[in-house]
């Protein structure tokens, strides 16, 4: 029988590139969550009530489904009702996407109402608007206060990554699926899987408790 090792050392090369694949899905989906987080952010924090009301629908929505069910509704249930077909790795990045940016759009309100409003009133002072306001003095600060939720949310997408397997997208949880199919080795394979994971996020924890010690959050 094929030793244990010698079993993790021919599957190394298939488990990397899933890593690799998980890592650019959460890259990229993170980086568009980002851009929505902040936009929904804004949006509920507005006087507004045709700028909070979309966001908070939005974010409701989102955070009351299952990200399973997100997936599927984009893969599978999109593509019937706009006839078109949607690739499963666009499909995985939209989910992840429109995801975590309900979760960022959250922590980016969190972020901008725990500014003192003090400070808001002596920029109006000054005779900054609403939006140098908002650029200068409260998401310097807000974004500071951040950091350590962002680097959260940066691991929680990566272990919602695993989910996209159940659409064939090759990362590291559906390579780890084709290699046990063909070699049986769950303990071996499902083992350094896990180690991976383990790996990643612990670095990102590491960094999240090195971001709260740098800025003193």
């Amino acid at each position: 029988m094929t030793s244990s090792l010698q079993v993790i050392l021919d599957a190394l090369p298939m488990l990397l590139q899933g890593v690799l694949i998980t890592l650019k899905i959460v890259i990229i989906s993170l980086s568009i969550a980002f851009v929505i987080g902040l936009i929904t952010g804004l949006m509920n924090t507005s006087h507004s009530k045709l700028l909070r009301i979309p966001a908070t629908i939005y974010v409701d929505l989102i955070r009351g489904t299952p990200l399973l069910v997100q997936v599927f509704f984009i893969y599978f249930g999109l593509p019937v009702f706009l006839d078109i077909r949607i690739p499963a790795e666009t499909a995985g990045i939209v989910a992840i996407s429109l995801n975590a940016g309900a979760y960022i759009s959250e922590v980016f309100r969190a972020g901008i109402i725990s500014i003192d409003k003090g400070q808001v009133e002596a920029a109006r002072s000054l005779g900054f608007n609403r939006f140098m306001t908002m650029r200068l003095i409260i998401l310097p600060q807000a974004i500071r206060r951040m950091l350590p939720a962002f680097v959260n949310q940066f691991i929680i997408s990566i272990k919602d990554t695993s989910l996209l397997s159940v659409i064939g997208i090759q990362e590291l949880t559906q390579r780890g699926e084709i290699i046990v199919s063909s070699n049986f080795r769950s303990f071996e394979i499902w083992g350094i899987v896990g180690v991976f994971y383990f790996i990643i996020i612990y670095a990102l924890t590491r960094l999240s408790r090195l971001l709260e010690r740098r800025f003193d959050i």
